[in-house]
């Protein structure tokens, strides 16, 4: 079998998402909605669920796909415990664009004491974000 390049992460560690009710194919438009995701690969099983996908966001990966939890001991639980965090060079335009497509505000966006400026987010499938980036000074 020969590999396909837009099917692996390029380095580093890649963020592997299972989408509960047969959610993934909304989930990327979802992603590429509110985070400007670009998807790079989509494989679809037999029976309509997807397999696996690759997404671009803000320069790294993201993998993907449908729950099959006659593969994994049974349905996945609620997404609880993660936070996939993006570093920004503009929260607020990036926080506008997920909260307008749909993003739940967990944490308000707001100047933090670290020095940037944060937020978190629930997307519509469970999943938690975190917006940032370095304060703007005027």
């Amino acid at each position: 079998m020969d590999r396909n390049p837009a099917q692996e992460p390029g380095t580093g560690l890649t963020p592997h998402l299972t989408i509960r009710d047969r959610r993934a194919a909304e989930a990327i438009e979802f992603y590429t909605a509110a985070f400007g995701a670009e998807e790079l690969m989509r494989m679809p099983s037999d029976d309509g669920r997807l397999m696996h996908a690759h997404l671009k966001i803000n320069g790294s990966s993201l993998m993907m796909h449908d729950d099959f939890p006659e593969h994994g001991g049974g349905p996945a639980g609620e997404p609880a415990g993660v936070m996939l965090h993006l570093q920004v060079d503009d929260a607020d335009g990036w926080w506008n664009r997920a909260v307008d497509a749909g993003a739940e505000v967990t944490l308000e966006l707001a100047d933090q004491f670290w020095g940037d400026r944060y937020g978190q987010l629930r997307d519509p499938f469970g999943h938690r974000w975190s917006i940032g980036a370095p304060i703007r000074r005027q």
